[in-house]
C-alpha cells in the first residue's frame, strides 16, 4: 500500500460503502460475497488469508476440548493435537457424543481410546485419518510428516 493512503481510514471508507458480514451472502451481482465485499466466487481467499482463519478456527477447537474434556489438560501434546483435530472436524458437539472413547481417555487407557475411536462412523467417513489420529492417540508419537 502507498505512502500517502491511510489504511484505516480507507477500511472505514470501504465498510461504510460495502457494509461488513460475517456470514456469506450473494451481492448484488449473485457472487458469493464475505467480510467488506470479498467476492469469493471470482477472487477467493489466498494461502495467507486460509491460515490465518485456519489459526483462529484452531484456538476455538483448542479452547472447547480444553473446557469441556478434563482429561485435555493431562495429555501430552500429541493426544492434545488428536482431540483438536477431532473436534475441529466434527464440531465439540460431535465430540463429546464419543462417550466410551472418552470414558477409556479419562482412564488413561489409550489402547482402548484408539479402538473407540476406530468405532465409529466418523472413522468410516474420515478413512485414513481416523487411522493415523487412532494411532497418534495410542502411541503418543506423531505421524505428521
Amino acid at each position: 500500500m502507498s505512502d500517502d493512503l491511510n489504511m484505516q481510514q480507507m477500511q472505514k471508507q470501504l465498510v461504510l460503502h460495502e457494509g461488513m458480514r460475517t456470514e456469506p451472502y450473494h451481492c448484488t451481482a449473485g457472487k458469493l460475497t464475505i467480510g467488506v465485499g470479498r467476492n469469493l466466487d471470482d477472487v477467493g481467499i489466498s494461502e495467507d488469508e486460509a491460515m490465518v482463519l485456519l489459526a483462529n478456527d484452531i484456538a476455538k477447537a483448542e479452547a472447547e476440548v480444553s473446557d469441556r474434556i478434563s482429561a485435555y489438560a493431562g495429555l501430552d501434546e500429541v493426544r492434545k493435537r488428536v482431540l483438536v483435530d477431532m473436534s475441529f472436524n466434527m464440531g465439540i458437539g460431535g465430540l463429546l457424543k464419543f462417550k466410551n472413547m472418552l470414558a477409556a481417555l479419562e482412564a488413561g487407557d489409550y489402547a482402548e481410546t484408539a479402538r473407540q475411536m476406530l468405532d465409529s462412523r466418523w472413522a468410516r467417513q474420515v478413512g485414513s485419518r481416523s487411522e493415523r489420529l487412532s494411532t497418534m492417540m495410542e502411541t503418543g508419537e506423531d505421524q505428521i510428516a
